[in-house]
């Protein structure tokens, strides 16, 4: 059997199982399968596929129409350019968090904390562009930070990279010119809508706070003023109905410059916020 009669049986499959973008997913677990980059996927499709290789795509195929996401089965996901090590305790980052990476690097930091680093791609992508800066990533999971504390020596940043378990800043100590953050947001009501490669497969509480998606943030305003270093800047992700809500906790908590960035499909998706300059007794900054 050659590769593109494998393809060609796996497409059925998958499309019979209701996987959207069937024909997608079965050629980037085909090139998963031969050990090859997708992009190189065509040149080799006349090839006879090996025995190893039609094992190792058959088993891809069938954890695939159970809805189990590509990048778990595969064990990767492009993020902001570079691989990242992904398991079922970690959310697989979207390339809506991007938008966040870039506003981040839209300044020099120095120490930059995330809040819920999961695979770490936020704090690897930034520190990686960001060569003078050290981070710190927290998590409540000790299983996402082994996988974190993985990518960050794949990419060769465990000197810039450190990691601890934290519910949020409970456990975190010193101040840090950038936080970032992509908590769970989604309501409890909304979850029995999300598709099955999610609801099924993701950890949910990287999802979900429960009750109406905004415990994480309002947490996240009332700990990290302190946290942060005069003029400090504190970037969220968001979901697309939720910046009046978190826009208002950071307000009460004396965060300025407060703003709200729209993802390619123009929903909102970043809140950006600042600390005050510190000012002395005499009302001076």
């Amino acid at each position: 059997m050659t590769a593109q009669d494998a393809l060609r049986l796996a497409i059925r499959r998958l499309t019979a199982a209701g996987i959207d973008n069937a024909p997608r997913d079965a050629r980037l677990l085909l090139a998963y399968a031969m050990g090859i980059a997708a992009d190189r996927l065509t040149l080799h499709l006349p090839d006879p596929l090996t025995e190893a290789a039609a094992i190792a795509y058959a088993s891809a195929i069938t954890a695939r129409t159970t809805h189990q996401p590509v990048s778990q089965i595969t064990g990767q996901r492009q993020f902001w350019g570079r691989s990242f090590k992904i398991t079922q305790d970690t959310l697989d980052p979207r390339p809506e968090t991007e938008i966040l990476v870039a506003e981040a690097l839209t300044r020099p930091f120095l120490k930059l904390l995330d809040l819920g680093t999961g695979t770490g791609c936020i704090l690897l992508s930034c520190l990686a562009d960001m060569p003078m800066a050290s981070g710190l990533g927290s998590d409540l999971s000790t299983k996402a930070l082994d996988v974190a504390k993985e990518n960050a020596a794949a990419l060769n940043l465990t000197t810039r990279a450190k990691f601890q378990q934290s519910d949020w800043c409970a456990n975190i100590h010193g101040r840090f010119d950038l936080i970032t953050s992509n908590p769970p947001y989604i309501a409890a009501a909304e979850m029995p809508g999300l598709s099955p490669d999610v609801l099924q497969w993701e950890p949910h509480a990287a999802l979900t706070p429960g009750g109406d998606g905004l415990d994480a943030y309002r947490k996240i305003a009332a700990q990290t003023p302190a946290r942060l270093m005069p003029q400090g800047r504190l970037l969220l992700e968001i979901g697309p109905t939720q910046s009046a809500a978190v826009t208002a906790l950071l307000h009460a908590q004396g965060l300025i410059n407060i703003r709200t960035l729209a993802d390619l499909d123009g929903r909102d998706r970043v809140i950006c916020a600042q600390k005050p300059q510190d000012v002395d007794s005499s009302g001076n900054p």
